[in-house]
This record gives C-alpha cells, structure tokens and sequence, in this order.
C-alpha cells in the first residue's frame, strides 16, 4: 500500500507544539486518521466508533481520561461530544502542549462542540481530499484533467487500487447516506438521493433553492436543512459572490461545488472517465477541480481561504476571485485545450472595473502550454501546483 506524504503534516506538527488540542476535521476518509498516525506514531490510537470505547467515554468520562492521559489520537470524537467538557478542565489543570489529536468527520456536530468547550484551546485545521501537488509529489498526478476528474482525490483509491466505479456508490451508501439520513432524520430516502443528486447537476450555477425544492418535491426549508448538512459534511461548499465597491446588479446567489469531482461524476452516474468530454457537465466539473485546488492549497497551510465568484444580471462573469490575504487575483476557468483569446475576455472588462493590474489576471485552461499574454496569464491546470 502506498502511503503519499501529505501537505498539512507540517502544519499539524508545529500546531501541537502549541496548542494542547489539535483538531483534524474533513470527509470522511480523507485521511485524517492515517495524517494522525504517521505525524505522531508514539500517540495511543483511541477511536470513538469502537462501541465499546464509545460508551466508555460517554458512561466514564473522567476513567477514560484518566486511561488516556497525555499523547492520545482520539478518533471520530464528535461521536461523543460531551467528553471535550471533560478534556478541557483536565488540560486547564495539566497544561501541556499536544496532549490530544481530535479527528471528526461531522463539522457541525464537531465545530459546536468545541466552540463550547475548546475555544481558544485547540488548533483547528481541515484535511480535503488529495490535492494535485499530492499526487504530482506521488508520481500519480494523470497527464488527461477527465481522468483526474473522474478519479477524484480520496486516498483509499490510490492506496488500494480502486476503482471509482467501485469506491464511490459504496461510500455514498455507507458515508453520504448514513451519516447525513441520521442527522436529518431523513425518512424519504428516494428523494434525498435525487437530492443529491440534483445537487451535481447544478455545479457551476448560482444556487436556486426554489427549483430544488419543486424538482425533488420537498418544501424550501427542508432544502435549507440538507444543503445546511451537506456543507458540514464536507460533501459540497457554496462559492459566495463578490459584489464589493460595485454598482451594478449583481447575481447574489452562492454557486454550488462538491469537494471532490469523482464524488459528483458517481452521482452524475458517468461510469468512465471518456464520457465526460461530451458530458454536459464536463466544463463546470472542470472549474469544480480547479477552484478545489484552491480550497486545498490554503487548508493544506492552515489558511482559511477567501473565494468567491463574480456575476452580474447580464451574464458577465469571472469563474473565481482569490483575495486571501487582501489582494485580489481574479481567474477564468476554460476546459478547452486550445488557447483563444476570448478567454480573456471577461477579465478584461471586469479588471479595470476592480481596479485590478493585468499581472494579478489569469485564465486556467485544460491545455499544456503557458503563457504570458498581454491580458494576463494562461495556465495550464497541471502547473496549479506550482502557481497557487
């Protein structure tokens, strides 16, 4: 099995030296739990989905830490929140750095936890799915952006040799369904799979709650309440819009992605990664993949990323605005291969509008040869790992 050396070890590393609680969070079977185990191989492995150890910590909180001590990866602890109540006033009286690494799944379950608990206690970082970079330092980046898109980044496919079409219907039934049915309580399972699966098929567009609602017969709060969960379980992220400083009207809707393309191809039911090049998805999986290794290039430095997109009530667009750490650096995304100058076109009309240089303008396309254009950059979407 083939191990592949993640970006955030580092991060996760030097934040245990200052903290006492490390959080990991991110979907399920991103890797959390291995990141945990090779970053500190001398910690004790305590995971929360064992019953036993489950109700252990629930019926004894106090014998489980005193079991527990110091150097303890507790796995899935978001099964038993009322535990970090317990932790935190046995660290507030042994204070020591990197005495607890907390890995969780379910953000929502996991982030009120420790709001009430772990304020100020613990370094929260997010692990997403592998990034281009990974797999490019792995030797296992593919030189064809549909075979990337289709095969995704879940480490489990790469280490074990697995199929998409074999991975994805298995952890949509084990993870998707039953992790997010139980906090929901859904009882309508049909219309929470076409759901979902109406979700893929709106990537790329500006988020009408109202049609999902009709088309999977569901009222609009309910559609609030999935998407609310969805999110939290890092299954999708909404894009929000940029409308600073401007005086047009503006698309205010958020745009909808999923954190891993394979994901939405399975839900999309493309069976090989040769249909997607006439798939009418194929242009917005595409700025999906691209704008992910965005997500995954600043949580792999524990950076809280600042995205959004931009569009106006005539249609103008930029695909994705970056301004992390206040300076703006808008991008267009093209799935052609071939350059053509109307690539440049929107950032064109929108850069001088934002007051934003030629240098800071790029376009990401599917193509293989970069260039230095007088309207800003072409990159090809294999160089994001150098360029991000």
């Amino acid at each position: 099995m083939q191990i592949i050396k993640r970006q955030l070890q580092d991060k996760l590393l030097r934040m245990a030296q200052k903290f006492p609680f490390v959080t990991l969070t991110g979907p399920r079977q991103s890797g959390k739990s291995t990141l945990a185990r090779i970053a500190f191989p001398e910690y004790t492995i305590v995971s929360l989905e064992d019953l036993d150890m489950r109700a252990f910590a629930i019926e004894d909180p106090r014998g489980f830490i005193k079991t527990f001590p110091e150097h303890v990866i507790i796995d899935e602890v978001q099964r038993v929140p009322s535990l970090l109540s317990y932790l935190q006033t046995y660290t507030d009286q042994n204070p020591m750095d990197g005495r607890y690494v907390l890995t969780g799944s379910q953000n929502g379950v996991l982030m009120d936890a420790i709001d009430q608990s772990l304020a100020g206690r613990t370094a929260l970082l997010t692990l997403l799915p592998l990034s281009c970079k990974e797999l490019y330092e792995a030797n296992l980046l593919p030189e064809n952006e549909d075979i990337q898109m289709f095969t995704g980044g879940y480490p489990a496919i790469y280490a074990k040799d697995i199929p998409p079409i074999d991975y994805f219907p298995s952890y949509i039934s084990t993870y998707v369904e039953r992790d997010v049915r139980q906090i929901l309580a859904v009882t309508d399972l049909l219309k929470f799979v076409r759901f979902i699966k109406l979700c893929a098929g709106r990537i790329g567009t500006p988020l009408n709650k109202s049609s999902l609602a009709v088309e999977t017969g569901i009222s609009v709060p309910t559609v609030d309440a999935w998407l609310s969960v969805l999110e939290s379980s890092y299954i999708i992220y909404l894009l929000p819009p940029y409308f600073n400083n401007f005086n047009k009207r503006l698309v205010k809707s958020p745009v909808l992605y999923f954190y891993d393309t394979a994901l939405a191809c399975s839900l999309l039911e493309i069976t090989s990664s040769s249909q997607l090049s006439t798939h009418f998805q194929h242009g917005h999986l595409f700025e999906n993949m691209v704008i992910n290794e965005f997500l995954k290039n600043y949580y792999n430095q524990g950076i809280k990323p600042c995205l959004a997109y931009w569009r106006d009530s005539n249609g103008q667009e930029v695909d994705l605005i970056d301004y992390t750490g206040g300076v703006l650096r808008p991008y267009e995304i093209k799935s052609g291969s071939t350059y053509q100058s109307s690539y440049f076109d929107n950032l064109k009309k929108w850069g001088p509008i934002a007051n934003v240089p030629v240098e800071n303008r790029s376009v990401i396309y599917a193509g293989v040869t970069p260039l230095a254009t007088s309207q800003g950059s072409l990159i090809p979407w294999q160089q994001l790992i150098k360029q991000i």
